[in-house]
């Protein structure tokens, strides 16, 4: 196999072996890094007896995954403050072609989700991975994973029954959550307490992630009174200091936040029944290095 060809196989499947790898990991980084170890195997490789590259690479790079998870467990022990996955810049609006399609997008990389898959097994979580967002026949899972087809439909049955029961339930309306978000920030960036009291489940949380390395609530806040004095406070703080921007994060529209053009914060909304049911801030520096900023 000639050079370039090996090349072009292979970036042909990044798209899917780096969905696969973020989706188990929850960080850029982390998806990158094996991602990379993935080529260099494929590249080191004697190809001959590879007779379908895609599920070779999905192997490889689930693995790794897998032993890479396993190692950064312990670190997310002693993780300072709440954990959030690292935000990721998506455009799902483009990436698939109708709006079941896109929603079901969304849902495999939102933030709710993947907090949730941080409660499974490695194992669990590579399963599900697989056969929910990528739609992977069950025997080439246990191909991948080395376990019998038994097993990993096993597995598939109950990493789906948790995630079910532990998903919040979320409206997946991009543009009701564009438009929420846009009253949210006139509300929260003018200090009005009573307008994002509107706009606030009476139940709402909010979840900052900072990792020990920046300002953010040690524990979730709850309750709209909490969530909303919270707020008011923090923008009379810095909204002056502040440039924002829409992006989309994780299948969703989000709020960026930049001081002096660098990323100081990404906040997003989950919505139910047109109220803000959550309020989700990621401030750790090491997870807004990756954010496009231009």
């Amino acid at each position: 196999m000639a050079t370039d060809t090996v090349t072009d196989v292979f970036e042909e499947h990044r798209p899917v072996l780096t969905g696969v790898a973020y989706r188990m990991l929850g960080r850029v980084a982390d998806a990158e890094d094996v991602v990379q170890e993935a080529w260099l195997r494929w590249s080191a490789e004697d190809r001959g007896g590879v007779a379908e590259p895609r599920a070779y690479l999905v192997r490889v790079a689930t693995r790794l995954a897998v032993d890479r998870l396993r190692q950064i467990r312990s670190r997310r022990e002693t993780y300072v403050g709440p954990w959030l996955p690292e935000p990721l810049v998506t455009d799902v609006a483009h990436a698939a072609p109708d709006a079941a399609e896109r929603a079901a997008l969304a849902d495999s990389v939102s933030l709710a989700v993947l907090v949730v898959l941080e409660s499974l097994s490695p194992l669990e979580r590579a399963v599900f991975v697989l056969r929910e967002a990528f739609g992977f026949p069950y025997g080439e899972i246990a191909s991948a994973l080395d376990r019998s087809e038994a097993a990993v439909r096993q597995l598939a049955g109950r990493a789906r029954r948790h995630v079910q029961e532990r998903k919040p339930r979320y409206d997946a309306d991009p543009v009701q959550c564009r438009e929420l978000t846009e009253r949210f920030l006139a509300a929260a960036s003018g200090g009005d307490f009573d307008a994002l009291l509107t706009l606030l489940a009476p139940d709402v949380r909010l979840v900052g992630d900072s990792g020990g390395k920046a300002k953010a609530p040690l524990r979730v806040l709850e309750t709209a009174d909490k969530v909303g004095r919270f707020l008011v406070a923090v923008s009379r703080q810095s909204a002056e200091q502040l440039e924002l921007r829409f992006v989309e994060v994780n299948g969703a529209p989000a709020l960026l936040a930049l001081t002096d053009g660098k990323p100081d914060s990404v906040f997003q909304l989950a919505i139910r029944d047109g109220r803000v049911q959550c309020v989700y801030v990621i401030r750790n520096p090491d997870k807004l290095a990756s954010l496009p900023v231009g």
